[in-house]
C-alpha cells in the first residue's frame, strides 16, 4: 500500500467519524436538551384573528409545548417528547389533527400521521384511518411492533385494534367548525385554501438529553379531498424525518409539492452533504417549493439543538423551548416568538 493511498484511506475514515452519531454516554454530558413543535401554517394574518382567538391558539400551543419540555426535563427520549407533544395537539380542535381534523368529500374523517427516530432512522407511518383517537401512537405502534414502516386504511385500523390503541367513534372527530368549512367549500365551489386559511398538520421535532433526535407529523390533510388522497404528513422523507448525524423535520404545507421536493429529507441532506446550517438549509428547501408554486413551512432541530423555523407563508402556529431557558410560541411570519411562562 503507497502513502497516497494511505493518505486517501485515513481521509476517508476522518469524514465517516466526523458525520457519525454520538454515543449516548458522550454526547450530551450537560443534559441539555430542545423541543420545537408546530399547528400548522397558511394564511394567518392579524385581520382573521380575535385577541381571543389569538390568546386561545397561544395558551393551546403552550400547553403542548409544556408537555414535550417535562418529558425531556425529566430525562425522558426525544421520540417520548415528540408523541407527548402531539397527542396534546391531536386532542385539540383548535388544529386539523385527531380530534377537529377536517372533512373529506365525503363527510368522514381521514387521517394521516408519521414519526422517526433519529438513532436508527427507523419509522412509522399511517394514512387514511378514521378511527384511531390518535394516529401518532398508532405511527409510532408501527414503527415499533411490526416489521412495516407503512399501512393504510382498515388495515392501519385493524393494527391499531390488535395493538390496544384507543377506538373512538366517529363523532368523536367532528366539529361544527370543519363541518361549515366542508359546506362552504361545496356550496360556493372553493378550494380547501378558500375555506381553511392554513394547512392542516401538527408536527414536534426534539433533541434528549442523550444527544438523540426525533421527529413527528400528524394531520387530518384537506378540507374536502377525494380519492384517498394523501398528502406529505405520512411520508417519510417529505413530511417528516430525523438522522442524529444532522437535523429532525416536521414540515406542514401543500403536501404535493412538499412529497415532490423531498422536503424533510432534503434539508437534513443539505445539512450533512453540503454543510450547510440549520436556517439556510431550510430557508433554501422551502424557497425552492415556493418557487414549484407551493407553500408552507417547517420546523427543524439540528443535531446541536437548535430548533429554528422557515416558511413561506403570512404564519404559521409554532412554539419552542430549551434547557437554556428559551420558552416561547408565535404565530405571525413578521412576529418574535411570544415568551411562556
Amino acid at each position: 500500500m503507497t502513502l497516497h493511498h494511505l493518505t486517501l484511506i485515513m481521509g476517508c475514515v476522518a469524514a465517516l467519524a466526523a458525520i457519525a452519531p454520538a454515543s449516548a454516554e458522550e454526547a450530551r454530558p450537560d443534559g441539555k436538551w430542545s423541543i420545537a413543535l408546530h399547528g400548522g401554517a397558511g394564511t394567518l394574518t392579524r385581520a382573521r384573528m380575535t385577541p381571543e382567538k389569538e390568546a386561545e391558539y397561544r395558551a393551546s400551543l403552550q400547553a403542548a409545548l409544556d408537555a414535550g419540555a417535562k418529558v425531556l426535563r425529566e430525562g425522558g427520549t426525544a421520540m417520548d417528547a415528540v408523541t407527548a407533544t402531539i397527542t396534546v395537539l391531536e386532542d385539540d380542535p383548535k388544529f386539523n389533527a385527531g380530534r377537529g381534523a377536517v372533512y373529506t368529500w365525503e363527510g368522514t374523517n381521514e387521517m394521516d400521521a408519521s414519526i422517526m427516530d433519529g438513532t436508527n432512522r427507523a419509522a412509522g407511518a399511517v394514512a387514511g384511518v378514521g378511527d384511531v383517537r390518535h394516529p401518532i401512537l398508532l405511527a409510532r405502534a408501527v414503527m415499533e411492533h411490526s416489521p412495516h414502516v407503512f399501512l393504510s386504511g382498515k388495515g392501519a385500523e385493524q393494527f391499531a385494534a390488535e395493538q390496544g390503541l384507543e377506538i373512538v367513534p366517529p363523532e368523536w372527530f367532528a366539529t361544527e367548525e370543519r363541518k361549515k368549512q366542508l359546506e362552504k367549500l361545496k356550496k360556493e365551489h372553493l378550494s380547501a385554501l378558500d375555506v381553511e386559511f392554513k394547512f392542516g398538520t401538527v408536527g414536534a421535532v426534539a433533541m434528549d438529553q442523550s444527544g438523540h433526535l426525533a421527529a413527528g407529523t400528524s394531520t387530518g390533510g384537506m378540507t374536502g379531498k377525494r380519492w384517498g388522497r394523501i398528502g406529505d404528513s405520512p411520508v417519510i422523507g417529505a413530511g417528516t424525518w430525523a438522522d442524529d448525524r444532522a437535523c429532525a423535520v416536521s414540515a406542514t404545507g401543500w403536501g404535493e409539492y412538499f412529497i415532490r421536493v423531498g422536503v424533510a429529507h432534503e434539508i437534513c441532506d443539505r445539512m450533512l452533504l453540503a454543510g450547510e446550517d440549520v436556517q439556510t438549509a431550510a430557508d433554501k428547501v422551502i424557497a425552492e417549493v415556493g418557487e414549484m408554486g407551493g407553500d408552507g413551512g417547517v420546523i427543524v432541530m439540528s443535531k446541536d439543538g437548535e430548533p429554528v423555523f422557515a416558511m413561506n407563508t403570512p404564519g404559521m402556529y409554532r412554539g419552542r423551548a430549551t434547557s437554556e431557558g428559551t420558552n416561547e410560541v408565535a404565530i405571525f411570519s413578521d412576529e418574535e416568538p411570544t415568551k411562556g411562562d
